[in-house]
């Protein structure tokens, strides 16, 4: 296992720095690294042609998403035996080939192995810190992976790929696949990526919530009535309180003064959600209910319109 063939495949837009730091992170230790840019006006073709990757640019006619610049670099392999995917803006951990191979020894059935992805920065922001606490998640069996993960190759072909239409929540969508065709998603406790989000706003992260918005509402659409139940309940939860409950509270308030009070229900729920995890993550998690409900309702309204998306491209 450990002389497996690793290909990687890194995709971006204007990462600058980041993308740089990324390939680096890269180099000599896989077959092949391919950089796939979508739309950069910073030299990040020019930078990482210098660094030695292969660069492919998407057709700048067409919407970017991070799903059909991640097929674009697999169409561009030669059958490795494993392919890393990378976002732009993570740098590779030191120790981490070795430590998801020794997975994928451990685990025969495994199609895909995950680490640790640490944010950079996390005292830049709240949002950064949100950031991070996102990515600390379980270690063992999971339903999905995120955006760095190492895959086998015949595995993800024979899914054909990931779903290019998909503006947000590939990943998921292509572990559901690859775990129906009876693979499994390990998450191992070994350090992987270290990821620059750079979210120092309100409205690059109210952005981001509303993305997530979204895919939970595509996903609920393609599978929610299959045995995964897949996104049915964070549909619910954004609906019920980003959208039913402050519903509730305007015509409570409008028949009574007294149902003004039912507002209460939001401070005690950041209360009840700061015991688990701080009172800014609480607040943030709340508040995102709010986002997501958003980008949920947006793609109800793209559905009935006939659209395919409506929100945000891939950065």
């Amino acid at each position: 296992m450990q002389d497996a063939v690793i290909d990687a495949v890194v995709i971006g837009r204007n990462e600058g720095a980041r993308l740089i730091a990324c390939l680096r992170s890269l180099q000599g230790r896989v077959r092949r690294l391919v950089y796939i840019d979508s739309g950069s006006t910073d030299g990040s073709v020019e930078a990482a042609r210098a660094l030695g990757a292969e660069v492919a640019a998407l057709d700048m006619r067409l919407g970017f998403t991070a799903a059909r610049a991640r097929n674009a670099g697999l169409a561009m392999l030669e059958s490795p035996e494993f392919v890393q995917f990378v976002d732009g803006d993570c740098e590779m951990q030191p120790g981490w080939f070795a430590a998801a191979l020794a997975g994928f020894a451990e685990h025969p059935a495994a199609v895909v192995v995950c680490g640790r992805r640490r944010e950079r920065f996390p005292e830049a922001s709240a949002y950064n810190r949100l950031a991070d606490r996102e990515w600390d998640t379980p270690v063992g069996q999971a339903l999905a992976c995120g955006g760095d993960a190492l895959m086998r190759f015949a595995a993800v072909q024979a899914a054909e790929g990931y779903d290019a239409s998909l503006i947000a929540g590939e990943e998921p969508d292509l572990c559901l696949r690859l775990r129906r065709a009876g693979g499994e998603v390990w998450r191992i406790e070994a350090e992987m990526t270290l990821h620059d989000a750079n979210l120092l706003r309100f409205g690059p992260w109210w952005q981001r919530m509303v993305r997530a918005g979204y895919a939970f509402a595509e996903g609920a659409a393609r599978y929610g009535a299959a045995p995964e139940r897949h996104w049915v309940v964070e549909v619910r939860r954004a609906i019920l309180w980003g959208l039913v409950l402050p519903v509730a509270v305007v015509l409570a308030g409008f028949l009574h003064p007294l149902g003004w009070f039912l507002a209460l229900i939001y401070p005690v729920q950041v209360l009840r959600l700061a015991r688990r995890g701080g009172l800014a993550w609480g607040f943030f998690t709340v508040m995102g209910k709010f986002a997501e409900a958003q980008g949920v309702i947006s793609y109800w309204v793209n559905r009935l319109r006939g659209r395919r998306r409506g929100l945000i491209e891939y950065k």
